[in-house]
């Protein structure tokens, strides 16, 4: 065996097998150099080194040929348990969890000590993991190191936040592997060298970003609080200069909090010798406003895709799902499973100098146990993360987010940013006791007092529905609204049409339209509102989080205190009224989403604001607000909030940590992709066949291509949908849809779905 060729992989484009030696070789080169960024990168290069020695069995090269010869396919023998073994011997136990999971997934605790038993004398794994050793070792024999890969100092102790500490750093180390081990595979198939991006020059990106933000407000009419909006960012960028740390940024809505929050970002990179900025929002919509707005202050004029300084990314897609949609055939179900692992290789690794996401794909990076999700996951070390409108980070789960935040700047060289009009009372939590706070803005409540642009009305009454609001609203040339439910804005929107004027637009705004429906539709909303046209305007609470409109006259469905201040911040933006106005309606037909979070904003809510009380705008309401609010959803100031995550995360258990980390509960959606348009069918379909095709790996922009026509499907209506053919799945979640669509509602929840009357 050891004069055996040992081969990793079939024949590429380039028509030749890929060398065991080679791939290893370079995995561990890649993984290095990820992991020298947090002070890991021998430990990073040794288990990338080991990850595929299990392949050199006769067994496995002989079915690698067999499958070959068949046109491709699984090899479908296990190769694991011979790196796990050598990294059980030459680091520690949790690091084997690293070449244990590197295809399928980070393992328990207990599974790993029972699969590297298998691999010991005696166990049913031992001769081939004996074989394997003995063949690549003949050819890497550094898979035998000497010394052992140092471990990071500050490890600590093995129980209590050191085992959190460990959490992370196995977490970390797990993508630098992975992407090492999908980039050099990419670059395999794909016939060229690996595509890593150099280091850019930070300091040169502020200076383009200061020329260009100077060029885009001289180009801009003039606003009366462009004076305020102009300290808020003077403070950033004085701000910028100070140490790695976690930092606040309080600006009311109006703010300009989004060209502060990134020349802060940028200056203190530069200044700090970090290497990139993740701005994390929670909506799509948010994600495309502002990534649209960086990239005019970023990229370059007319820049090849490679050299693009901003990535947009804000996938839906569930590349490693496993839970099989209710609704599949065998086949389908067989099919998509063959697709799995091409289709991973399109997994976005943030590989760029200025990412926009979203918090979903950030946190469910995080807390993931999968390679696809975990592979960009070593890109937040050294790293400026902007969390933008950071009170929707969901209550349930917050001592894990910010548990992991800590862990992100105590041990890998990050700063987080806080930004929001509604800052949470996070410092009241014991997870962040004794950490130091570090403002951005030296007085926010003055800045609040200086920007109070509105005036709050109150609705309230078995009178009071959403057909009644409507009728009220179309009273009104330029109102928008805000409901709680997508439904309830199909609803209003049903209203509006009735009660509106003809000559008047009126608009829709929800998830069930898809990213470019949504996009069009803010586009004219603005367009309008600039003109001075009528235009009525109903939405979700999509739009309540930095999307910049600006309304005489805002009504807002009852909802969490933070919600309506939000909200607010769509009305008189610009200041150019001496006070616009805010009407908070509680219909007695509307909808509320149904969580036990959602219940404790609203009973708290009620205890701080509305008639008689305090108007949502209150920055000392807010202060009592918040820690009510959590209180309602702990029995003991140690429980609640996810608490029980950490003590998932203290025992090394990945999957349960994976399985009980839902950003969005109970995965309450699918991403659908829609064909509005025949012009873009063959582009569509082109992708999509790409995703499909178990033979072609491609890379993360086919998932790119598809985000403007994807829009999301509640969970409830999948099944359905699957079973008559109104959609049909591409790979993990993601699906194809083939029912109708409505030009201003897109997957109309009221519409009745006919097989034969398609609007394509």
């Amino acid at each position: 065996m050891s004069e055996r060729k040992l081969f990793a992989h079939s024949r590429g484009s380039a028509g030749v097998r890929h060398s065991l030696e080679d791939h290893l070789r370079g995995s561990a080169a890649l993984a290095g150099r990820f992991g020298e960024v947090f002070g890991c990168g021998e430990l990073a290069a040794y288990l990338a080194l080991i990850h595929d020695v299990g392949k050199g069995t006769c067994v496995w090269q002989d079915r690698l040929l067999a499958v070959e010869r068949e046109g491709g396919g699984k090899v479908g023998v296990m190769h694991k348990h011979a790196g796990t073994l050598l990294a059980d011997r030459y680091t520690k136990l949790p690091f084997g969890a690293v070449v244990f999971g590197h295809h399928g997934g980070m393992p328990d605790m207990e599974q790993l000590k029972d699969e590297l038993a298998r691999a010991m004398a005696g166990g049913d794994e031992a001769q081939r993991v004996a074989e394997a050793i003995r063949a690549v070792e003949a050819v890497v024999p550094e898979i035998h190191p000497d010394p052992w890969p140092a471990l990071p100092t500050w490890l600590g102790a093995p129980s209590g936040q050191g085992r959190l500490g460990l959490d992370l750093l196995v977490r970390m180390l797990f993508s630098c592997v992975v992407d090492a081990d999908f980039l050099d595979t990419a670059a395999h198939f794909g016939g060229g060298a690996v595509r890593l991006r150099e280091p850019v020059d930070v300091a040169a990106l502020v200076e383009r970003y200061e020329a260009r933000r100077a060029k885009m407000l001289a180009d801009r009419d003039p606003s009366p609080v462009d004076a305020l909006r102009q300290e808020v960012y003077e403070q950033a960028c004085v701000a910028a200069s100070a140490q790695p740390g976690m930092y606040v940024l309080h600006v009311p809505t109006g703010g300009a909090k989004t060209m502060a929050a990134g020349a802060f970002a940028l200056r203190h990179a530069a200044a700090n010798g970090m290497r990139r900025v993740i701005l994390a929002v929670p909506f799509i919509s948010i994600t495309e406003q502002n990534a649209a707005i960086y990239r005019q202050l970023l990229d370059p004029d007319s820049p090849r895709p490679e050299e693009a300084v901003v990535l947009e990314h804000h996938s839906a897609v569930d590349l490693d799902s496993e839970e099989r949609l209710k609704g599949l055939t065998p086949t389908q179900q067989d099919e998509l499973q063959a697709r799995a692992h091409t289709a991973r290789l399109a997994a976005e690794n943030w590989d760029a100098p200025f990412v926009v996401t979203t918090t979903v794909r950030l946190f469910e990076s995080l807390f993931s146990h999968k390679p696809s999700q975990m592979r960009r996951l070593h890109r937040l070390a050294g790293s400026v993360i902007v969390l933008d409108e950071v009170q929707a980070l969901p209550d349930r789960l917050l001592t894990p987010i910010l548990s992991a935040l800590r862990g992100l700047v105590d041990h890998f060289g990050v700063t987080v940013v806080l930004a929001s009009a509604t800052q949470p009372s996070f410092w009241r939590l014991p997870v962040w006791e004794g950490l130091e706070r570090r403002n951005i803005v030296d007085d926010p409540s003055r800045l609040f007092e200086a920007l109070r642009r509105v005036d709050y009305e109150w609705r309230a009454g078995d009178d009071v529905s959403l057909g009644s609001i409507a009728a009220e609203a179309a009273e009104y040339e330029q109102v928008l609204t805000v409901v709680n439910t997508t439904k309830d804005a199909a609803h209003f929107h049903r209203y509006l049409d009735e009660h509106v004027a003809q000559a008047a637009e009126v608009l829709h705004l929800s998830t069930r339209m898809t990213a470019g429906h949504r996009r069009e539709a803010i586009a004219e909303i603005k367009k309008l509102l600039s003109d001075g046209q009528p235009v009525q305007v109903v939405s979700t609470s999509l739009i309540e989080a930095g999307v910049d409109l600006d309304f005489p006259r805002v009504y807002r469905a009852w909802a969490p205190a933070e919600s309506m201040q939000q909200a607010a911040g769509r009305c008189n933006r610009d200041g150019r009224l001496h006070r616009g106005a805010v009407v908070i309606f509680q219909p007695s037909d509307g909808k509320q989403p149904r969580s036990k979070t959602y219940e404790a904003a609203l009973n708290a809510s009620g205890t701080y604001f509305g008639p008689g009380r305090s108007a949502p705008d209150d920055l000392e309401a807010f202060e009592r607000y918040y820690p009510e609010r959590y209180a309602f959803q702990q029995g003991t100031p140690d429980s609640g909030l996810g608490a029980e995550i950490e003590d998932l995360r203290r025992s090394l258990d990945f999957p349960k940590v994976d399985r009980s980390f839902q950003m969005i509960e109970d995965e309450l959606s699918a991403p659908v992709v829609v064909i509005r348009w025949e012009t873009d069918r063959e582009a569509i379909e082109t992708a999509i066949a790409r995703l499909r095709d178990p033979a072609r790996p491609c890379g993360p922009e086919v998932l790119r291509s598809l985000q403007p026509h994807t829009a999301s499907l509640p969970r409830g209506e999948v099944e359905a949908a699957l079973r008559s053919g109104l959609a049909t799945p591409i790979t993990g979640d993601l699906l194809l849809w083939e029912g109708g669509y409505h030009p201003q509602r897109g997957l109309d929840p009221d519409a009745p779905e006919d097989r034969s009357a398609f609007n394509l």
